[in-house]
């Protein structure tokens, strides 16, 4: 490895995030990749001849096609030529790309990468097992991507949430501790959001609408406000 290379980020965007079922519900995960990769080059001045490789991150891949990230790429309406892979870490798929697009510039094997992950719950699809080998008597039950690909362990078969359990009980973390923490980040997106400080890192999504003109999303959807993130938790099974 050539010591004297060095690894930077020159260029990062996001979408609004939206929530589950939300604004975004319709856009599928590749179409959202394509617009934040056409606008983190763009803001990053560089031309698409320049770049390398692309690696993305996605980790609900069921129904989406091959390859996510060659999608994106081509949908940003840039060419052929440049390779792509996605990378599926669970949740640690984007910042994995990430790491991996800078261990290509270090080792010399790439001069610009573009990296990040994309998503959308919304549009995971059911799945029907044995479909394929024919469902000769009795019912068959339709399993959810969603959970079965994203929030179920496979090796411990328990959902992810209870893993949480687990780690709050090894460490002795109560329930009101958490709650505190979730309200504060709360507290602190809303004041970030308000203060104008996350529009810089947002590029706008345009959704289609029924009627008219598609309408620019670009504002974080998940959010709740410090009231409301307290008011929620009377909502919530302890």
């Amino acid at each position: 490895m050539n010591t004297d290379r060095e690894a930077v980020i020159v260029s990062g965007v996001r979408t609004a995030i939206g929530s589950f079922q939300g604004s975004l519900a319709g856009i599928s995960a590749p179409e959202l990749g394509s617009i934040v990769v056409k606008e983190a080059l763009q803001r990053a001045g560089i031309g698409e001849e320049h770049v390398d490789e692309v690696i993305l991150g996605s980790v609900l891949q069921a129904g989406l096609g091959q390859n996510p990230a060659r999608q994106a790429w081509l949908k940003a309406d840039f060419g052929v030529s440049v390779p792509a892979m996605t990378v599926n870490k669970v949740c640690g798929s984007g910042l994995k790309a990430v790491m991996l697009a800078a261990q290509a510039v270090l080792l010399g094997d790439a001069e610009v990468v573009v990296a990040g992950g994309m998503e959308n719950m919304s549009r995971a699809p059911y799945l029907l097992p044995g479909a394929r080998d024919g469902l000769r008597l009795g019912d068959a039950a339709l399993v959810d991507s969603l959970v079965r690909d994203g929030l179920w362990c496979a090796s411990c078969d328990i959902h992810m949430g209870l893993t949480a359990e687990n780690i709050a009980e090894r460490y002795g973390l109560t329930r009101e501790e958490q709650d505190a923490f979730a309200a504060e980040s709360q507290r602190r997106a809303a004041e970030a959001a308000s203060a104008g400080r996350l529009q810089a890192e947002i590029v706008p999504v345009p959704v289609p609408q029924r009627k008219g003109p598609p309408v620019l999303f670009a504002v974080d959807e998940h959010r709740w406000p410090a009231s409301g993130a307290m008011r929620r938790r009377r909502w919530t099974r302890p």
